[in-house]
């Protein structure tokens, strides 16, 4: 990516707050479309913002082995879109808890544009969702430009969610190896710890030493510079 899509990549990715989550998993075995509902804030207009609904369609992850590589499709999400999934694929690891070889596909329903603050829009949606009680619904508060970006970190997410029981699911019908499953909890660790690092800096130190301690470091150390960066080189 070039400077200002890199910058704009992070940007809308530390600017997506996920209001409602799905409450259920990812389907270990089959397809599962998630309904988003995307509030952003119109750039060039006070107080206009922007509802889209969607959905997005995550196929049955397919759990791969380290030496393994499988390209992450977007489809119909645009071009600049595709451009950031040049990224998700170079940093594939990075970014998922267990090397999923799911497509997503995401399906535009409507949008429209309401008058108000975005955070009184984003509540009055999220209120208006949880009633519908769909486990596979999801509110997000993103940016308008690039917006898609905002479904990625969403699926993202979500696919840190649904690891562990996923893991469990291939653990119960014998489908990993011993050595699989090892790489897979480690990953999955480490990926909290990263997490963890993004909200609180003051857990850096351990971040870097769990790194060293499974001898990954090298593996990570772009990631985890970036992070630095961010938190201000605390």
């Amino acid at each position: 990516m070039t400077h200002d899509a890199n910058f704009n990549f992070w940007y809308a990715v530390q600017n997506t707050h996920i209001l409602l989550s799905p409450t259920s998993n990812l389907e270990t075995f089959g397809s599962t479309t998630l309904n988003y509902h995307l509030v952003t804030e119109q750039m060039d207009t006070v107080e206009k913002i922007r509802i889209r609904e969607g959905r997005v369609k995550a196929y049955r992850p397919e759990i791969m082995t380290p030496n393994s590589f499988l390209d992450t499709l977007l489809e119909g999400f645009g071009e600049e879109a595709n451009a950031y999934g040049d990224w998700l694929r170079k940093h594939e690891q990075e970014l998922c808890l267990l090397k999923y070889g799911f497509k997503i596909a995401k399906e535009h329903i409507s949008e429209e544009i309401v008058t108000g603050t975005l955070e009184q829009i984003a509540e009055e949606v999220k209120d208006a969702v949880s009633k519908g009680a769909d486990p596979l619904a999801a509110v997000v508060i993103g940016v308008e430009n690039p917006w898609e970006v905002c479904l990625l970190k969403l699926m993202v997410d979500v696919v840190q969610k649904s690891s562990g029981p996923n893991i469990q699911d291939f653990r119960n019908h014998g489908i990993f190896s011993a050595e699989d499953l090892s790489l897979a909890d480690q990953k999955s660790e480490i990926e909290q710890t990263f997490n963890q690092a993004e909200r609180d800096p003051s857990t850096m130190q351990g971040l870097y030493e769990k790194l060293q301690n499974a001898n990954v470091f090298q593996q990570y150390q772009d990631r985890f510079f970036a992070l630095v960066k961010r938190h201000g080189g605390r």
